[in-house]
């Protein structure tokens, strides 16, 4: 009875340390919904033929969102990081709001592509683990090419 209480109490930290890494703050809550409402607004304003406004606000809303997710001084350090991403995405960005958006999405998503680039792979296992989109990376054509982005690591991270 004293082994099934001291596993219990040992699983039962673990379990708790797991619920402390997984439980987000509401500054983080409303981060992710900035920057997937910023994402909308973005996806919204390429398809309705690159609309400025819808654009800038994607641009701004996903900005933000990043930074209250994160924190202020980390989106500093990230953004700092690569110099050739953030100067990309940046100049892209402000393309769309002086009046080009078409010309600055495309600066705009090389520079996301840069300073991004990161954590594709690490997408790219998670998608493979999902039951539709899994079978679909596993067909003979597109597995060769997630396999090459992917590389030799075949575990997440976490």
């Amino acid at each position: 009875a004293a082994e099934s209480r001291a596993s219990s109490r040992s699983r039962g930290v673990r379990g708790h340390r797991l619920a402390e890494m997984a439980i987000m703050d509401d500054k983080q809550k409303i981060g992710i919904g900035l920057t997937s409402f910023g994402c909308l607004f973005t996806l919204l304003g390429v398809m309705l033929f690159f609309d400025r406004g819808l654009l800038s606000m994607g641009n701004i809303l996903f900005l933000s969102g990043v930074t209250t997710t994160i924190g202020p001084r980390r989106t500093y350090k990230f953004f700092k990081r690569n110099g050739k991403g953030t100067a990309a995405f940046m100049s892209g960005v402000a393309l769309v709001f002086v009046g080009w958006p078409f010309f600055g999405m495309l600066v705009e998503g090389y520079g996301f592509l840069v300073l991004f680039s990161s954590f594709f792979p690490t997408v790219l296992l998670f998608l493979k683990r999902l039951p539709v989109v899994g079978t679909f990376l596993s067909l003979p054509g597109v597995k060769n090419v997630v396999t090459s982005l992917v590389g030799k690591t075949q575990t997440l991270p976490v």
